[in-house]
C-alpha cells in the first residue's frame, strides 16, 4: 500500500505544553489518545492518510458535513489549490512559521484517491485554517 502524504504533528508543536503529562509516578506519557489519530486506508484503495492532531477527529464528527454532502470533484478541486499553497508555504519557511508547514503534501491532480482519502483532506484542511487563523486561499474555510 501506498501511503499517500500526511503525518500532520502539527498540533504537538503548537500544543506543546498539552503534549506531555507528568504521572504521579514521575515518569512522561503522552497526552494524545487513540481517537487523535485518523487513519483513512482500504484494500481497494491503494492511498491512505494519517492525520495526528490532537482535537481533530472530535472537531470532524461533531461540525463536518455527512460524506456525500459534497461531491468528489468539489472536494478534489478544493484540495488542489489547498494543497498547492500548503507546499509553497512549506517552502517559504522565512514567511511562514515552519512549525505550522512542516511537510509538503504528495498530492497529484491526475491521480483518483477516492472519496474518502478526499473528504478527510478537505476537512482537515478547514479546520486547519479556522484552528490556527490561515488562509489558504480566497474561499472563506467552509464547513
Amino acid at each position: 500500500m501506498k501511503n499517500l502524504f500526511i503525518v500532520l504533528l502539527i498540533a504537538s508543536l503548537i500544543a506543546g505544553c498539552n503534549t506531555y503529562r507528568t504521572s504521579e509516578s514521575g515518569s512522561t506519557e503522552t497526552a494524545a489518545v487513540a481517537s487523535d489519530t485518523v487513519i483513512i486506508s482500504s484494500d481497494k484503495v491503494e492511498y491512505e492518510i494519517i492525520i495526528i492532531e490532537p482535537g481533530f477527529n472530535s472537531w470532524l464528527m461533531s461540525r463536518a458535513k455527512p460524506r456525500g454532502y459534497y461531491e468528489q470533484s468539489f472536494l478534489e478541486s478544493r484540495n488542489i489549490i489547498y494543497v498547492t499553497e500548503w507546499n509553497n508555504r512549506v517552502l517559504n519557511p522565512t514567511r511562514y512559521d515552519p512549525q505550522l508547514y512542516e511537510w509538503q503534501i504528495n498530492y497529484e491532480r491526475n491521480i483518483d484517491y477516492g472519496y474518502e482519502v478526499n473528504y478527510l483532506l478537505y476537512y482537515y484542511f478547514i479546520y486547519f485554517q479556522r484552528t490556527y487563523n490561515q488562509r489558504l486561499s480566497g474561499f472563506v474555510p467552509r464547513i
